[in-house]
């Protein structure tokens, strides 16, 4: 159903469309009572045809409503939309993920920490039980500010049909209708995970594998598992591995190791949980390695730069007062015993420059010194 401006669904007035697909059509709305935008998704009128499904729907919705976190999109209620279902959703300013991939790839500095929020909102999910089953770049929003919101936690499951339908169609979150539009079907495809793929039993672990994939699809620009239709794609997705050559040679390794472990088709092989991945981004080595990603592989950071300086220059140093400690040695020898054996007539301390009073350095040791940390010093720099 098409909702013009103005249509009053509860308490709220439609403003406009904001998009549609497989799972409804999506308004925003203005809620006049706490002067505030919405946004409002219809679901097919398919479902309203399903008494069974529509109450399942509704319980789904109250536990999906229970998720407050601050990178899942908040479920604020439901209302009936003459004869279907409407949910009322956070409204989410900002572009999809989809649509920041489209400009090209996302550099590691930028792409890390928004692959930390999506992580962190899926654990705040999996510990209360609930899997989205459809996570991909087009249910991710991302702020100008840089937060992330992540979509449509768990509505795969609530709008698929009920267990005495199709029990392999409760385990994929394409919806096999006929108003499904073929690109949603391809986009969800591409971030199944094998045993979805398959129509077996799901767990936390189909969203591992999907975060896997749109942190390589943010990496790189391009999807890890594509196809020209849903067959091709979902032969990627069961028996072809990602180009990883594609990544940027200074992808940190520990990063590459994460999507690798993400994307394990035998689920038992699988990172086991999420976090796992929030407190591999979280480390301070990783931090550090992906500071250091966009200098030139040739260039060596400031910090690093003064410390071989002072190695340098300290290295210099010893090794010079090595050398004016052996010379010393070498041309003083042991008067007393000198005198006794040879009894060799007096001489003035000029007639050997080289000796000193209190070990006095070679007049050229200075001049020495001096270039050895001068070149050090160039070498730093």
């Amino acid at each position: 159903m098409s909702l013009a401006p103005g249509t009053k669904i509860g308490p709220y007035d439609i403003v406009g469309p904001l998009g549609a697909g497989g799972m409804g059509e999506v308004y925003r709305a203005r809620d006049a009572r706490l002067d505030r935008d919405v946004a409002i998704k219809i679901l097919p009128a398919l479902f309203s045809q399903d008494a069974e499904r529509l109450a399942r729907f509704d319980r789904e919705a109250k536990t999906l409503a229970s998720l407050n976190h601050p990178h899942i999109a908040h479920i604020h209620g439901i209302e009936d939309a003459n004869g279907s279902r409407a949910l009322i959703m956070e409204l989410v300013e900002g572009e999809d993920l989809s649509q920041r991939i489209a400009r090209g790839a996302i550099p590691l500095a930028d792409a890390l920490p928004i692959a930390r929020q999506i992580a962190d909102a899926l654990e705040a999910a999996h510990e209360r039980g609930i899997v989205h089953r459809d996570l991909k770049p087009a249910n991710i929003k991302v702020r100008d500010d840089g937060t992330v919101k992540v979509l449509d936690f768990g509505l795969a499951k609530a709008l698929h049909p009920a267990a005495g339908s199709n029990p392999d169609l409760m385990n994929s979150p394409t919806i096999t209708s006929p108003a499904t539009q073929m690109g949603m079907i391809l986009g969800t495809a591409a971030y199944m995970a094998p045993e979805q793929a398959k129509g077996r039993p799901v767990d936390k672990r189909a969203d591992i594998w999907a975060f896997g994939a749109v942190l390589y699809e943010m990496l790189t620009g391009r999807r890890a598992f594509d196809g020209d239709d849903v067959s091709t794609t979902l032969a990627a997705v069961l028996m072809r591995d990602p180009d990883w050559t594609a990544l940027a040679a200074d992808t940190p390794p520990a990063v590459v190791s994460l999507m690798r472990r993400c994307l394990q088709r035998d689920p038992k092989l699988r990172l086991r949980d999420i976090g796992e991945a929030r407190v591999l981004i979280d480390d301070p080595e990783t931090v550090r390695i992906r500071a250091l990603s966009g200098a030139p592989a040739n260039t060596i950071p400031g910090s690093a730069r003064i410390a071989w300086t002072i190695a340098a220059v300290a290295l210099a140093v010893a090794a010079v007062a090595g050398w004016l400690w052996m010379s010393d040695e070498r041309g003083s020898a042991p008067p007393a015993r000198i005198e006794a054996a040879l009894a060799p007539p007096p001489v003035s301390r000029a007639d050997f420059p080289h000796r000193r009073e209190g070990r006095r350095a070679p007049d050229r040791a200075p001049k020495l010194l001096a270039c050895v940390v001068e070149e050090a010093a160039r070498l730093a720099t």
